[in-house]
């Protein structure tokens, strides 16, 4: 019987959401279905896009947790004394890092100029100028590139390590995840043709070295289970605390509502009462987290403009298989 649901699952998959690269799907830590499409194996990682910050949270608090950074409620200029704040811009001395990681940071633009912030000199510096505006800090403002990327410049400040070093040494080599080089795009042209790169792996870097929060992450579907997995386990894997339990609950719950959805610290809530949460990325990666039913889901994805929701693909089609 359930053979028979798998194979409706893959008709749907094949002519509905015909871009995804993988799915594996676990419960209480077993896997149960693993499958590849479009040429894609195991081994071949893929651009999770946004899946990256929520990667980057879990650093953050992993850095938290070690005494790098006091807490969330840190002033986002206590890392930048060297910045100065121009005349008239005071608003953006009482911002911290629970705005950037919640997304309520006030910017000077409606849309992202991420153009002009790819084309300047210091990513770090132009995310800061940007910073600021007419919102209220508090209100939600998502930031897809520029805003998070300033969480990149405070773990290198805060550590005193690149950002994949820092990763690999307390987050990946636990959890078995190979993220072995960084990636260096230097025009347009480098930044499209990578998305959908069966050999490229590894993690962008910015022009001085930094690697990327928003963006630019590569990981297999294997590896999006683990992060899913360690967050279910309450940070501990293999019986080692990896990540406090304190900021997987800190981060996974409601800070502010948006209409059906919710938002935690760069993790997109579902059900604050079960809770179900995820990590998405442009093209449909997703890394799911049900924790009532024990259930992680990792999807990687090709990029494609509008791509068709995976969340109503994981609540429709794949739970009601694998949920009993």
């Amino acid at each position: 019987m359930i053979q028979e649901k798998i194979k409706e699952l893959e008709k749907t998959i094949n002519s509905d959401y015909s871009n995804i690269s993988g799915i594996l799907i676990q419960k209480n830590g077993i896997k149960l279905y693993e499958n590849y499409f479009n040429g894609y194996t195991a081994i071949n990682a893929v651009h999770v896009f946004s899946v990256t910050k929520s990667v980057f949270s879990a650093l953050i608090g992993i850095a938290i947790d070690k005494g790098f950074i006091k807490s969330a409620d840190q002033k986002v200029l206590d890392f930048f004394p060297d910045y100065t704040v121009k005349a008239g811009e005071m608003i953006i001395q009482g911002i911290t890092l629970k705005n950037l990681l919640t997304m309520t940071a006030p910017y000077k633009y409606k849309s992202e100029p991420y153009e002009e912030f790819f084309a300047s000199d210091n990513w770090v510096n132009a995310a800061l100028d940007l910073l600021g505006g007419e919102k209220h800090t508090g209100e939600f403002m998502y930031s897809p590139i520029i805003g998070t990327h300033i969480l990149s410049g405070i773990l290198v400040r805060a550590t005193g390590q690149p950002v994949l070093d820092f990763a690999s040494e307390n987050l990946f080599s636990p959890l078995g995840i190979k993220v072995t080089r960084n990636v260096v795009l230097h025009n347009k042209e480098e930044h499209i043709a990578v998305m959908n790169d069966k050999n490229t792996s590894g993690w962008v870097v910015d022009p001085q070295g930094i690697n990327t929060s928003s963006w630019g992450l590569f990981l297999t579907p294997s590896d999006m289970a683990k992060i899913g997995q360690l967050y279910l386990n309450g940070g501990i894997w293999e019986n080692k605390q990896i990540i406090s339990e304190k900021w997987i609950e800190e981060s996974t719950k409601e800070h502010i509502r948006l209409d059906r959805l919710s938002y935690g610290y760069l993790w997109w809530i579902f059900d604050d009462k079960e809770p179900v949460y995820a990590a998405l990325g442009d093209g449909g990666n997703v890394i799911y987290v049900n924790t009532k039913k024990k259930m992680v889901i990792s999807i990687a994805s090709l990029f494609m403009p509008d791509a068709k929701d995976r969340i109503g693909l994981i609540m429709e089609h794949i739970e009601p298989i694998f949920e009993d």
